[in-house]
């Protein structure tokens, strides 16, 4: 079987029957299996995470934009998250038989298909983006859905699919193959958002910080507290114990303690068995380990 994962991320964290109606339209493909998806309201933001045959996926993520498109106006829409779309950005990631180029081949044509289709402009990104200044989502995000209307219209970000107008109420999408990225959150015992700004600036890679992380502060009104909000795009060079351990220690500049932290999605094992590996102090261990990975292992050889 050949299966490649999409984490798509939606505009609205809020109202959570649009939320399910989104996902229900990856539900009814054949093929395509929902493995987790989750909302916040602080950033009214939604992450799926679906897994399947790549024609189904392609399937699966164009019913859901469409279905996004129908139900999300971002011209009544505000949150703590940067955004651009209502379908905001759609990864498409290799996971068994299959590569990356075929994961770059099918964000094309899902790409295409969203722009002539929906008439939603869209970016390639990440191993997709036809330029270098496009490798970056957060550099083709910039200026958000209220500046797009303008960012747009320069000949520099003409889209790669789909109109060279932004579309009024779904704005635009970035669509690209990558590599696992983890969604990895840390909440401060404090309610300064500067404190938490000056942190992410500390740690992400465009400020000088950690080469595959990026993150900005963000406030989390319900809890009166603040979160650094982290996007690992590589957990095997830059593993989340040591980006925690700085964290930690440049809270403790600020006298603030650490309330606690958040994956948002899923995770590789590998990333969590890194992390039990540096605080355990763990000799002569590895995923070969642990029961549940050993007994998965043993199914599978004995099925193939």
């Amino acid at each position: 079987m050949r299966l490649i994962e999409s984490v798509p991320n939606f505009s609205e964290g809020r109202r959570l029957d649009v939320v399910e109606q989104i996902v229900e339209e990856s539900s009814k493909v054949k093929n395509v299996w929902v493995l987790d998806y989750s909302s916040d309201a602080d950033h009214n933001r939604s992450v799926v995470t679906i897994a399947g045959e790549p024609e189904a996926v392609e399937t699966a993520l164009f019913n859901m934009t469409l279905k996004a498109k129908e139900l999300i106006d971002l011209r009544n829409h505000s949150g703590e998250h940067p955004r651009m779309g209502a379908t905001d950005v759609i990864p498409l990631v290799p996971v068994m038989n299959t590569t990356k180029e075929e994961c770059v081949e099918l964000s094309k044509k899902l790409g295409k298909r969203i722009g002539d289709e929906l008439q939603i402009p869209v970016y390639l990104y990440e191993d997709s983006a036809t330029c270098s200044e496009r490798v970056s989502l957060s550099n083709i995000r910039k200026g958000e859905f209220e500046n797009f209307a303008s960012k747009i219209a320069d000949e520099q970000w003409k889209p790669d699919f789909g109109p060279s107008e932004i579309h009024p109420s779904a704005g635009v999408v970035a669509v690209g193959c990558r590599e696992y990225l983890i969604a990895f959150n840390v909440n401060l015992g404090t309610d300064k958002i500067e404190i938490a700004n000056k942190i992410a600036k500390s740690i992400r890679h465009i400020s000088g910080g950690f080469r595959y992380v990026k993150a900005l502060g963000f406030r989390l009104e319900d809890r009166n507290m603040v979160q650094i909000s982290m996007n690992m795009t590589n957990y095997k060079k830059t593993p989340l114990f040591r980006v925690f351990e700085v964290i930690r220690s440049e809270a403790e500049r600020y006298g603030v303690p650490i309330v606690g932290s958040e994956i948002v999605g899923l995770t590789p094992l590998q990333a969590l068995v890194d992390v039990a590996d540096h605080y355990l102090r763990l000799e002569r261990f590895s995923s070969s380990s642990i029961l549940e990975k050993k007994v998965l292992d043993f199914i599978a050889d004995k099925d193939s």
